[in-house]
Protein backbone atom coordinates (compact mmCIF):
# COMPACT_ATOMS: atom_id res chain seq x y z
CA UNK A 1 0.00 0.00 0.00
CA UNK A 2 1.30 3.29 -0.86
CA UNK A 3 0.30 7.33 0.16
CA UNK A 4 -0.87 8.76 -2.78
CA UNK A 5 0.43 13.26 -1.75
CA UNK A 6 -0.24 16.50 -4.18
CA UNK A 7 1.35 19.00 -2.81
CA UNK A 8 0.69 22.49 -3.77
CA UNK A 9 -0.94 21.15 -6.87
CA UNK A 10 -1.67 23.63 -9.77
CA UNK A 11 -2.36 23.53 -13.19
CA UNK A 12 -3.16 26.32 -15.10
CA UNK A 13 -4.01 26.89 -19.19
CA UNK A 14 -3.09 29.58 -21.29
CA UNK A 15 -0.57 31.90 -20.93
CA UNK A 16 -0.31 35.74 -19.44
CA UNK A 17 -3.45 37.77 -19.09
CA UNK A 18 -5.44 34.79 -20.92
CA UNK A 19 -4.41 32.66 -18.43
CA UNK A 20 -6.69 30.58 -16.44
CA UNK A 21 -5.77 28.42 -13.46
CA UNK A 22 -7.87 24.93 -12.87
CA UNK A 23 -6.25 24.00 -10.24
CA UNK A 24 -5.14 26.47 -7.47
CA UNK A 25 -2.17 25.37 -5.09
CA UNK A 26 -4.47 22.03 -3.81
CA UNK A 27 -3.11 20.06 -1.37
CA UNK A 28 -4.28 16.44 -0.63
CA UNK A 29 -3.13 13.03 0.75
CA UNK A 30 -5.39 9.75 0.25
CA UNK A 31 -4.02 7.81 3.12
CA UNK A 32 -2.79 4.05 2.50
CA UNK A 33 -5.52 1.30 2.00
CA UNK A 34 -8.01 3.83 2.06
CA UNK A 35 -10.84 5.66 -0.67
CA UNK A 36 -10.62 9.09 -0.62
CA UNK A 37 -13.94 11.05 -2.20
CA UNK A 38 -13.41 13.97 -3.81
CA UNK A 39 -16.52 16.36 -4.83
CA UNK A 40 -17.65 19.22 -6.13
CA UNK A 41 -19.73 20.64 -8.91
CA UNK A 42 -18.74 20.78 -12.26
CA UNK A 43 -15.73 22.92 -13.35
CA UNK A 44 -14.78 22.89 -10.09
CA UNK A 45 -11.33 21.32 -11.02
CA UNK A 46 -11.37 17.62 -9.89
CA UNK A 47 -11.21 16.14 -12.75
CA UNK A 48 -8.10 17.91 -13.53
CA UNK A 49 -6.49 17.07 -9.98
CA UNK A 50 -7.04 13.87 -11.42
CA UNK A 51 -5.35 14.18 -14.15
CA UNK A 52 -2.60 15.19 -12.48
CA UNK A 53 -2.32 12.71 -10.57
CA UNK A 54 -2.05 10.14 -12.51
CA UNK A 55 0.50 12.21 -15.22
CA UNK A 56 -2.13 13.25 -17.81
CA UNK A 57 -1.91 16.41 -16.99
CA UNK A 58 1.69 18.31 -16.21
CA UNK A 59 1.29 20.17 -13.01
CA UNK A 60 2.06 24.41 -13.60
CA UNK A 61 3.16 23.77 -9.91
CA UNK A 62 3.35 21.72 -6.75
CA UNK A 63 4.34 17.95 -6.74
CA UNK A 64 3.05 14.57 -6.51
CA UNK A 65 4.30 11.40 -4.43
CA UNK A 66 3.68 8.33 -4.51
CA UNK A 67 5.28 7.09 -1.36
CA UNK A 68 8.22 9.01 -1.46
CA UNK A 69 8.88 9.19 -4.72
CA UNK A 70 7.95 12.38 -6.45
CA UNK A 71 6.35 11.05 -9.78
CA UNK A 72 6.21 13.85 -11.46
CA UNK A 73 10.19 13.93 -11.95
CA UNK A 74 11.47 13.27 -15.50
CA UNK A 75 13.56 10.63 -14.00
CA UNK A 76 13.05 6.72 -15.35
CA UNK A 77 12.17 6.11 -11.93
CA UNK A 78 9.43 8.22 -11.74
CA UNK A 79 7.55 7.12 -14.56
CA UNK A 80 8.11 3.15 -13.55
CA UNK A 81 6.88 4.29 -10.18
CA UNK A 82 3.99 6.33 -11.92
CA UNK A 83 2.41 3.50 -13.73
CA UNK A 84 1.63 1.91 -10.36
CA UNK A 85 -1.20 4.84 -10.17
CA UNK A 86 -4.03 3.91 -12.72
CA UNK A 87 -6.78 5.79 -13.88
CA UNK A 88 -10.65 4.44 -15.00
CA UNK A 89 -12.52 7.35 -16.89
CA UNK A 90 -15.95 8.33 -16.60
CA UNK A 91 -17.09 7.32 -20.36
CA UNK A 92 -15.66 3.66 -20.90
CA UNK A 93 -16.67 3.88 -24.42
CA UNK A 94 -14.45 6.52 -25.15
CA UNK A 95 -11.47 4.50 -23.34
CA UNK A 96 -12.20 1.08 -25.02
CA UNK A 97 -10.64 1.00 -28.63
CA UNK A 98 -14.29 -0.24 -30.29
CA UNK A 99 -12.65 -2.31 -33.06
CA UNK A 100 -10.18 -4.56 -30.46
CA UNK A 101 -12.19 -7.24 -28.55
CA UNK A 102 -12.31 -6.54 -24.68
CA UNK A 103 -9.64 -9.03 -23.73
CA UNK A 104 -7.11 -7.62 -25.99
CA UNK A 105 -8.06 -4.13 -24.00
CA UNK A 106 -7.26 -5.81 -20.64
CA UNK A 107 -4.09 -7.67 -22.01
CA UNK A 108 -2.68 -3.86 -23.13
CA UNK A 109 -2.67 -3.47 -19.04
CA UNK A 110 -0.59 -6.28 -18.51
CA UNK A 111 2.15 -4.21 -20.72
CA UNK A 112 2.28 -1.17 -17.83
CA UNK A 113 4.02 -3.73 -15.60
CA UNK A 114 6.54 -4.30 -17.85
CA UNK A 115 7.01 -8.31 -17.13
CA UNK A 116 7.72 -10.57 -19.97
CA UNK A 117 5.06 -13.13 -19.86
CA UNK A 118 4.11 -15.87 -22.40
CA UNK A 119 0.87 -16.17 -24.60
CA UNK A 120 -0.61 -18.54 -22.03
CA UNK A 121 -0.41 -16.56 -18.82
CA UNK A 122 -1.69 -13.24 -20.35
CA UNK A 123 -4.68 -15.35 -21.47
CA UNK A 124 -4.98 -16.79 -17.86
CA UNK A 125 -4.30 -13.54 -16.19
CA UNK A 126 -6.71 -11.98 -18.39
CA UNK A 127 -9.52 -14.54 -17.86
CA UNK A 128 -8.99 -13.95 -14.15
CA UNK A 129 -9.44 -10.19 -14.17
CA UNK A 130 -12.69 -10.42 -16.49
CA UNK A 131 -13.51 -12.96 -13.68
CA UNK A 132 -12.90 -10.76 -10.94
CA UNK A 133 -15.22 -7.72 -12.31
CA UNK A 134 -17.82 -10.07 -13.07
CA UNK A 135 -17.50 -10.69 -16.94
CA UNK A 136 -17.82 -13.90 -18.80
CA UNK A 137 -14.18 -14.51 -19.96
CA UNK A 138 -15.91 -16.31 -22.63
CA UNK A 139 -16.74 -12.91 -23.35
CA UNK A 140 -12.85 -11.69 -24.38
CA UNK A 141 -13.33 -11.67 -27.60
CA UNK A 142 -16.08 -9.32 -28.28
CA UNK A 143 -16.15 -5.99 -28.99
CA UNK A 144 -16.93 -3.11 -26.22
CA UNK A 145 -20.34 -2.21 -28.17
CA UNK A 146 -21.31 -6.31 -27.17
CA UNK A 147 -21.32 -5.00 -23.93
CA UNK A 148 -23.65 -2.76 -21.76
CA UNK A 149 -22.73 0.30 -20.28
CA UNK A 150 -22.01 -1.37 -16.70
CA UNK A 151 -20.23 -4.01 -17.88
CA UNK A 152 -17.83 -1.85 -19.96
CA UNK A 153 -16.87 0.48 -16.98
CA UNK A 154 -16.40 -2.98 -15.33
CA UNK A 155 -13.89 -4.10 -18.14
CA UNK A 156 -11.93 -0.53 -18.01
CA UNK A 157 -11.37 -1.52 -13.85
CA UNK A 158 -10.24 -4.91 -15.29
CA UNK A 159 -7.75 -3.10 -17.58
CA UNK A 160 -6.90 -0.76 -14.86
CA UNK A 161 -5.97 -4.02 -12.46
CA UNK A 162 -4.15 -5.38 -15.15
CA UNK A 163 -0.78 -2.80 -14.48
CA UNK A 164 -1.26 -3.89 -10.74
CA UNK A 165 -1.73 -0.42 -9.34
CA UNK A 166 -1.19 0.77 -5.80
CA UNK A 167 -3.29 3.64 -6.29
CA UNK A 168 -6.67 3.68 -8.31
CA UNK A 169 -8.08 7.01 -9.24
CA UNK A 170 -11.99 6.40 -10.41
CA UNK A 171 -13.35 9.73 -12.59
CA UNK A 172 -16.88 9.99 -12.15
CA UNK A 173 -17.14 6.18 -13.39
CA UNK A 174 -20.72 6.01 -12.17
CA UNK A 175 -22.39 9.24 -13.53
CA UNK A 176 -23.46 7.76 -16.29
CA UNK A 177 -24.70 4.43 -15.14
CA UNK A 178 -28.55 3.65 -14.51
CA UNK A 179 -29.04 3.46 -10.32
CA UNK A 180 -28.90 -0.23 -10.20
CA UNK A 181 -25.59 -0.33 -12.53
CA UNK A 182 -24.08 2.50 -10.35
CA UNK A 183 -25.09 -0.36 -7.14
CA UNK A 184 -23.10 -2.88 -9.08
CA UNK A 185 -19.64 -1.21 -9.61
CA UNK A 186 -19.86 0.43 -6.07
CA UNK A 187 -20.23 -2.30 -4.59
CA UNK A 188 -17.15 -3.67 -6.73
CA UNK A 189 -14.98 -0.82 -6.35
CA UNK A 190 -14.86 -1.59 -2.57
CA UNK A 191 -14.99 -5.03 -2.38
CA UNK A 192 -11.51 -4.88 -4.91
CA UNK A 193 -9.94 -1.81 -2.48
CA UNK A 194 -10.90 -4.20 0.65
CA UNK A 195 -9.28 -7.30 -1.16
CA UNK A 196 -6.48 -5.69 -2.99
CA UNK A 197 -5.43 -3.00 -0.42
CA UNK A 198 -5.98 -0.51 -2.84
CA UNK A 199 -5.54 3.50 -2.70
CA UNK A 200 -8.34 4.56 -4.26
CA UNK A 201 -8.97 8.37 -4.93
CA UNK A 202 -12.70 8.61 -5.95
CA UNK A 203 -14.23 11.58 -7.95
CA UNK A 204 -17.69 12.53 -8.31
CA UNK A 205 -20.49 15.03 -7.85
CA UNK A 206 -22.97 12.60 -6.05
CA UNK A 207 -22.72 12.84 -2.39
CA UNK A 208 -24.48 9.40 -2.08
CA UNK A 209 -22.15 7.80 -3.60
CA UNK A 210 -19.22 9.22 -2.61
CA UNK A 211 -20.91 8.77 1.22
CA UNK A 212 -20.99 5.02 0.30
CA UNK A 213 -17.16 4.21 -0.33
CA UNK A 214 -15.17 6.77 1.03
CA UNK A 215 -13.42 6.85 3.98
CA UNK A 216 -12.72 10.48 3.67
CA UNK A 217 -14.06 13.39 1.97
CA UNK A 218 -12.06 16.52 0.21
CA UNK A 219 -14.38 18.88 -0.97
CA UNK A 220 -13.27 21.41 -4.10
CA UNK A 221 -14.78 24.81 -5.25
CA UNK A 222 -13.09 26.70 -8.06
CA UNK A 223 -9.85 24.73 -8.19
CA UNK A 224 -9.64 24.89 -4.48
CA UNK A 225 -10.14 22.53 -1.64
CA UNK A 226 -12.37 24.03 0.60
CA UNK A 227 -13.33 21.16 3.32
CA UNK A 228 -11.82 17.83 4.00
CA UNK A 229 -11.99 15.46 6.51
CA UNK A 230 -13.26 12.14 7.49
CA UNK A 231 -16.75 11.39 5.27
CA UNK A 232 -19.33 10.76 7.92
CA UNK A 233 -17.90 14.26 9.73
CA UNK A 234 -17.94 15.97 6.25
CA UNK A 235 -20.93 15.28 5.30
CA UNK A 236 -23.27 14.74 8.36
CA UNK A 237 -21.46 17.95 9.92
CA UNK A 238 -19.68 20.15 7.55
CA UNK A 239 -17.78 23.23 8.18
CA UNK A 240 -17.86 25.06 5.04
CA UNK A 241 -20.93 26.98 4.03
CA UNK A 242 -20.18 25.63 0.40
CA UNK A 243 -20.36 22.04 1.25
CA UNK A 244 -24.08 22.96 3.41
CA UNK A 245 -24.85 24.43 0.17
CA UNK A 246 -24.35 21.31 -1.75
CA UNK A 247 -25.70 18.79 0.83
CA UNK A 248 -29.03 21.32 0.50
CA UNK A 249 -28.93 21.29 -3.75
CA UNK A 250 -28.01 17.64 -4.03
CA UNK A 251 -30.45 14.67 -2.99
CA UNK A 252 -28.86 12.34 -0.98
CA UNK A 253 -31.05 8.79 -0.71
CA UNK A 254 -29.01 6.98 1.21
CA UNK A 255 -26.69 3.74 0.12
CA UNK A 256 -27.43 2.88 -3.54
CA UNK A 257 -28.66 -0.59 -3.32
CA UNK A 258 -27.79 -3.37 -6.01
CA UNK A 259 -31.36 -4.25 -7.58
CA UNK A 260 -29.77 -5.85 -11.04
CA UNK A 261 -26.83 -7.47 -12.59
CA UNK A 262 -25.22 -4.47 -15.05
Amino acid sequence: MSELELRGVTVRYGHGARAQTAVDAVDLTVRPGTTHGLVGESGSGKSTLARAAVGLVRPTAGQVFLGRVDVTGPSRYARRTRRRVQMVFQDPMSALDPRLPVGLSVAEGLLATGRRTSRADREARVTALLDRVQIDPRRAGDLPGAFSGGQRQRITIARALAAEPEVLVADEITSALDVSVQGVVLNLIRDLQADLALTVLFISHNLAVVRYVSDDVSVMRAGRVVEHGPAERVLADPADPYTRELLRSIPVMGQPLVLADA
